[in-house]
């Protein structure tokens, strides 16, 4: 029960970082600064600048950073918590869970498709006008994708401190008898 604890308590601080900020992306460690980065990659570009290379080169980056932590938060996740909410959780927990891992695959897919915008803007096949509408999209999608990443922090939040909490009460039963 202790190591369940404390993959919960390592998920809920990577959840925290949501709401500070990340200075680079080398601070990457976790998918809560991953979302501070998305926001910032967002922010690195826009459409009609004169630095638009590099700032799609840096957005490039992040992106590739940001799939990276995140498909290494989602596995433990998926594998090691899940685990532990099959073995010490209630039905009602473990169903919660499910549901939330579900959503892991829509956010993969929507990092994907960023990435593959990203790719088709520095292709540079499109016309000016198309090119601008593009990147527009893009932002807006970037922008949205980190909404959905925070709001579904926050409900594993609650979720990982509800499983702590039976976890302890289960604990505590277990000293008394």
């Amino acid at each position: 029960m202790k190591e369940t604890v404390a993959l919960i308590d390592k998920l809920i601080n990577e959840h925290k970082v949501i709401v500070k900020d990340a200075s680079s992306l080398e601070q990457l460690a976790n998918d809560a600064s991953a979302l501070v980065e998305l926001e910032e990659a967002k922010d690195n570009f826009v459409p009609g600048r004169f630095d638009q290379k590099l700032s799609l080169q840096k957005l490039q980056e992040s992106l590739e950073a940001i799939d990276k932590v995140l498909k290494g938060h989602f596995n433990r996740e998926e594998t090691g918590l899940l685990a532990a909410f099959e073995k010490h959780g209630d039905r009602k927990l473990v169903t919660t869970l499910t549901s939330l891992l579900l959503e892991h695959e829509d956010l993969r897919n929507r990092l994907a498709h960023a990435r593959e915008h990203v790719a088709e803007l520095v292709g540079g096949g499109l016309a000016r006008h198309q090119w601008e509408a593009s990147a527009n999209d893009m932002r807006a999608h970037l922008s949205h994708t980190r909404k959905l990443l925070e709001a579904h922090a926050d409900i594993e939040n609650e979720l990982f401190v509800e499983l702590r909490r039976h976890l302890k009460g289960k604990s505590d039963r277990k000293e008394k008898v």
